[in-house]
C-alpha cells in the first residue's frame, strides 16, 4: 500500500512478497518489463538458510561464502546469508539464470552490483524480519526500510539528518504527525543515498525532500530542486506478518531506455558462462 499522499509513479509497481519456496518470480520479472524496476520483498524467517546443508548453501553464497564465514556472531550470520540469498534469488529470475550463476560485487561503500552483468542495477535493505531488494534495468536503484514504530523524532536529533527547509516543514506539523513524516525522509535519503553509491557519506543534513503530499524530488538545503525528473521515488506502508514497515525506493533513469530483454545468456554466450563460471568454482 502506498502512503497517503505518496502518488505512484509509471517506474515503481508494488512490492512483491517472494519466499524461499514457490515464489512468484513470473510477476517480478513482469514488473520488470512493465515499469523497468521491481521490489521484492520476504521475511527473514522464511529465508534463514539451513546450515545443516554447506553444499548447497555454499552454490548459493558463492564467492560471499567466505565473509559468511568469517562473522562470529550466529545471528548477524544467518541474516547476512538471508539477505544475499533472497538478493541472488531475485538477480537470478530477473536474468532467467541459475542462482549459482548469479555472484555479486561490492563497490568501495558496499554497494552490491551483479558481477559481469549491467542490464541489472540492485539494491539491498533488512531490517527486524523484513528483507528487500530492488531491481531496475533503467539505471540504478536504491531501497531502505525502517519499522514504522521506530521512534526517530526527538529533540535535537533533526539538525543532523534534515536541512533547515525540512526541519521548518517538522515543524509545521501536528506533534503525532512528525515522526512518520521523518521516518518517510529518512528512507528516501537512505534510498537515494544507496542508489548513487555514497550510503552514509553523504550528509543526511545536505540534502533534503519536500513534505508530504508534493512531487518527490530532491532539493538542496534552502528547499529549491537539486535534481531533475531523471529520478523518481515511491514511498509505501509495508505489512509484514502483522507489523508495519516504511519502504522507500529511488529510480535513476540513465535515458537508455528499458532494458526489455534481461536475460543473462543474451550478454553472454553458453561457453562463455561456462569458462567464467569454472573460473569462479576454482577461485572459491
Amino acid at each position: 500500500m502506498i502512503l497517503p499522499g505518496r502518488a505512484a509513479c509509471p517506474q515503481l509497481g508494488e512490492p512483491v512478497a517472494v519466499t524461499a519456496t514457490g515464489a512468484d518470480w513470473a510477476r517480478v520479472r513482469a514488473d520488470l518489463r512493465h515499469h523497468g524496476s521491481a521490489l521484492v520483498h520476504g521475511r527473514l524467517a522464511d529465508w534463514r538458510p539451513d546450515e545443516g546443508d554447506e553444499r548447497a548453501l555454499r552454490a548459493v553464497l558463492g564467492r560471499d561464502w567466505a565473509r559468511y564465514r568469517d562473522i562470529a556472531h550466529d545471528e548477524i550470520r544467518k541474516r547476512y546469508a538471508a539477505s544475499r540469498s533472497l538478493l541472488k534469488h531475485a538477480a537470478a529470475a530477473a536474468l532467467r539464470a541459475d542462482v549459482s550463476d548469479v555472484e555479486l560485487a561490492y563497490g568501495p561503500t558496499g554497494r552490491p552490483s551483479l558481477r559481469g552483468c549491467d542490464q541489472i542495477d540492485i539494491s539491498l535493505s533488512h531490517t527486524d524480519d523484513l528483507l528487500l531488494v530492488g531491481l531496475t534495468s533503467r539505471g540504478l536503484i536504491g531501497v531502505d526500510a525502517e519499522l514504522a514504530s521506530r521512534q526517530l523524532y526527538r529533540k535535537g536529533l533533526a539538525q543532523h539528518i534534515c536541512t533547515p527547509q525540512e526541519r521548518r516543514d517538522l515543524e509545521r506539523l501536528p506533534d503525532e504527525e512528525r515522526n512518520p513524516s521523518l521516518l518517510r525522509l529518512w528512507t528516501l535519503k537512505e534510498a537515494y543515498s544507496k542508489a548513487i553509491g555514497q550510503g552514509m557519506q553523504f550528509r543526511f543534513s545536505e540534502f533534503g525532500f519536500g513534505p508530504d503530499g508534493k512531487p518527490v524530488r530532491v532539493n538542496r538545503p534552502d528547499g529549491t530542486p537539486g535534481v531533475g525528473a531523471e529520478w523518481f521515488f515511491r514511498t509505501y506502508s509495508l505489512d509484514v506478518g502483522g507489523v508495519l514497515f516504511v519502504v522507500s525506493a529511488a529510480v535513476h533513469d540513465a535515458g537508455l531506455g528499458r532494458t526489455l530483454d534481461t536475460e543473462i545468456t543474451t550478454m553472454l554466450d553458453a561457453e562463455t558462462v561456462d569458462v567464467i563460471n569454472a573460473s569462479l568454482r576454482d577461485k572459491a
